[in-house]
């Protein structure tokens, strides 16, 4: 088992690789692990990236790869399996076999979406059918948007939604009740509401046309926002019962404001314990993360190099 890391980044999206450009700066050994399940992946262009709005997320994560590079980081094309709490340091199981031993891991695993089960959706995710109005709402403005709610906060995005466009209908049906307060707000504002089931997106020339409901009428939409059951990928932490915190999205990984969880040598940060996350949020905290692990690194080093004088 190698035993040598100081710090091994679990996930190589925007949040793993800014954690990894600091901790590589200061000097620190750090292996990042990196299975290539970033959560925008299937998206075109990201947008609102300060000096990179409207770049692919591939490309941006390519600079990333030869940003860390030049600081000694390395990289491999795996995934964190395991971790095991080994006093001192954390073992970690890579699911290529290899075993490995750090004194820190930032986990910046991501997080994947479960889409609601209705036909057209998942072959149209990240392109005709999105989540965030702030990524993509921009490229569709002013155009005939559908929103599909699958909670009751999905009554509350449809007047975000209007903020791009005049032409917005909520397709109510999964939202749970609607009040005749939550219509009369609705309607104000000129969106329209749909209460029969969503059956099936409609598509022509590969590109969303419509939403078809289950009493046949087929409404004509240009670009579909919806929500999606946000999963942590946090798996891999099974085994060490961390803190977990209950929210709107769901159970998520307990973290402190530096990404620190319930075990003292592990952080987490991006998606995998902020579903809310951007990839400017992401890679600010990733940023802010390193330097609270190096700063703990330097604790535990000055403590060692005391310990060993005082037995000198």
């Amino acid at each position: 088992m190698e035993t040598d890391w100081d710090v091994v980044v679990a996930g190589g999206g925007a949040a793993g690789l800014s954690a990894a450009l600091l901790l590589g700066r200061a000097r620190r050994r750090v292996l990042v692990v990196d299975a290539g399940e970033q959560r925008n992946r299937v998206a075109e262009h990201m947008h609102g990236v300060l000096g990179h709005d409207g770049i692919a997320p591939s490309a941006l994560l390519a600079l990333g790869r030869d940003e860390i590079a030049r600081y000694g980081v390395e990289h491999v094309s795996s995934a964190v399996v395991d971790i095991t709490d080994v006093g001192r340091a954390l073992a970690v199981g890579l699911g290529s076999g290899r075993q490995l031993r750090t004194r820190a891991l930032v986990v910046a695993t991501g997080a994947r979406d479960e889409l609601p089960d209705i036909p057209g959706l998942a072959e149209h995710w990240g392109t005709g059918v999105v989540l965030c109005p702030y990524c993509h709402g921009w490229e569709v403005r002013d155009q005939r948007l559908g929103v599909l709610a699958t909670s009751p906060m999905g009554v509350l995005k449809a007047p975000l939604i209007r903020q791009w466009s005049d032409r917005v209908v909520l397709f109510a049906a999964r939202s749970g009740e609607l009040t005749d307060d939550d219509e009369r707000r609705l309607r104000a504002r000129g969106i329209g509401v749909v209460t029969s089931p969503a059956v099936e997106l409609v598509t022509e020339h590969d590109r969303v046309a419509g939403m078809r409901t289950a009493d046949g009428h087929v409404h004509p939409i240009d670009a579909l926002f919806t929500e999606s059951r946000i999963v942590p990928r946090d798996e891999l932490l099974a085994g060490l019962e961390l803190a977990r915190t209950e929210g709107p999205f769901g159970s998520f990984l307990a973290v402190d404001e530096t990404g620190r969880t319930s075990h003292p040598r592990i952080w987490a940060i991006g998606n995998v314990s902020n579903p809310a996350a951007t990839v400017p949020m992401a890679t600010g905290a990733g940023a802010l993360a390193a330097g609270f692990v190096n700063m703990a690194l330097v604790t535990e080093d000055v403590d060692d190099a005391v310990e060993l004088a005082g037995a000198a």
